[in-house]
């Protein structure tokens, strides 16, 4: 052995005897950045372009003082353990739907108030002023909440559009929030009735229930489809796994729940997806027929590769 390899043997012997922290110092920890999600995500149907935006999220306590209030507390537990989320809280999610058909921009609902609908199409790289056509599937307080800013239009250049029993059925009702954020726009709105069509490859669809006038409203683009669904399912467990299951928000229970059974025996037969304004996010699945219910099954890649 040289010398050359005892002085390089006795310099290792020296490191590895170093203290960890003396050979690999030690930096401060990262921050803790809290829960967070993307605000957008952007998919191909035929030649549109069809955007969800996520424009609120929060947990509410107690889902079965809203999700199946005709179930026993066994029936709502198994089914949520089945699903591994909990009894006690669920998380809500607010999802609009912006679609661009290459001639027009089309917004479906706005959300719980202007900032959140406002911040989540420019994360999405669209501007309210873009927006072309508000369409309203129904009149509760988070899907028209952002149509207004005080006494400021959001979309200063846009028409809009909502079904005309479901305006008939608000319009005398007295609702603060339908009288500051839908009234000031009425004179302005197209009244439309199931198979109407809004844009080219964009139709009404009947979906009652859940309001007197609540609409689904399906895309078709070069044979491709999607079915904007709004509220006519409201949980991705509770309300497909049990459709009779009645809902608090759903003003006739029965009428929604037969609305559910329909169009989701329609999506699970004719492999359609759809959007669903409180599936969590980004709000895209298919549905599964499961038993005498159905189960949710997010999108993957289908919808990314035109």
């Amino acid at each position: 052995m040289t010398r050359t390899d005892i002085t390089r043997r006795a310099a290792l012997m020296g490191a590895a005897s170093l203290p960890m922290a003396a050979a690999s110092p030690a930096f401060a920890a990262a921050e803790m950045m809290g829960i967070a999600t993307t605000r957008f995500k952007r998919v191909k149907l035929g030649g549109f372009e069809v955007t969800t935006l996520l424009a609120g999220t929060r947990t509410v306590p107690g889902p079965q003082n809203i999700f199946g209030l005709n179930a026993s507390e066994e029936d709502f537990a198994a089914a949520s353990q089945a699903a591994n989320i909990p009894t006690d809280k669920a998380q809500f999610f607010f999802t609009p739907t912006v679609v661009n058909t290459g001639s027009e921009l089309v917004l479906f609902d706005t959300g719980l108030n202007a900032g959140g609908i406002s911040g989540a199409l420019k994360a999405a790289g669209y501007s309210p002023a873009q927006v072309d056509t508000v369409v309203i599937t129904h009149m509760h307080g988070d899907h028209i909440g952002g149509l207004m800013e005080g006494e400021s239009r959001t979309f200063p250049n846009a028409r809009y559009v909502t079904g005309a029993q479901e305006f008939d059925a608000w319009d005398m009702s007295g609702n603060e929030g339908f009288e500051a954020k839908v009234r000031p726009l009425a004179e302005e709105m197209e009244m439309i009735d199931g198979d109407a069509s809004v844009a080219s490859g964009i139709t009404a669809m009947e979906a009652f229930g859940h309001t007197p006038g609540h609409m689904a409203y399906m895309l078709e683009s070069n044979g491709a489809q999607l079915l904007v669904a709004a509220d006519f399912a409201n949980h991705y467990v509770w309300s497909l796994a049990h459709p009779d299951w009645e809902v608090k928000f759903d003003q006739d229970k029965q009428a929604a729940a037969e609305t559910r059974r329909r169009l989701l025996g329609m999506l699970a037969a004719d492999k359609i997806p759809f959007i669903g304004y409180h599936m969590p996010f980004p709000a895209m699945g298919y549905v599964e027929q499961s038993g005498d219910g159905f189960q949710y099954a997010p999108t993957s890649y289908q919808l990314m590769m035109g």
